[in-house]
């Protein structure tokens, strides 16, 4: 069962595109972490592939074989980007399972729109 939830603009309290005018300290922040969790090739595959699995979740089973780094390193990584609010997780037994928060990737994606003409 997927964790996904759809994301209202309302409910997010996105900021406005940095185009249209400057990110507020609070927001900028609160905003931060994820863009700096991201900043790591690592957590941006991790976070795609979780993004990108059938079904909205994927078991941290799946993700571990996917690079040459041991299991507490990938821990690691996922628990700076649950940290950052960009993804959650639940156990289940001996496994956790991992999801996408499309509230935190809305605001990030509403923050750096770039209306059409803009810099052109």
């Amino acid at each position: 069962m997927s964790k996904q939830l759809p994301v209202l603009a309302e409910t997010t309290g996105c900021c406005a595109p940095l185009t249209r005018e400057p990110i507020g300290a609070p927001d900028a922040a609160e905003l931060a972490p994820a863009f700096k969790a991201l900043g790591d090739p690592v957590r941006l595959q991790l976070l795609s592939l979780i993004a990108s699995h059938e079904g909205g979740e994927v078991c941290v089973c799946e993700l571990t074989p996917r690079f040459e780094l041991t299991g507490p390193t990938i821990s690691h990584h996922l628990k700076v980007l649950r940290q950052a609010g960009l993804i959650d997780c639940e156990r289940r037994g001996t496994w956790v399972y991992y999801w996408i928060v499309p509230a935190m990737l809305s605001r990030l994606a509403g923050l750096l729109a770039v209306p059409a003409g803009v810099g052109a």
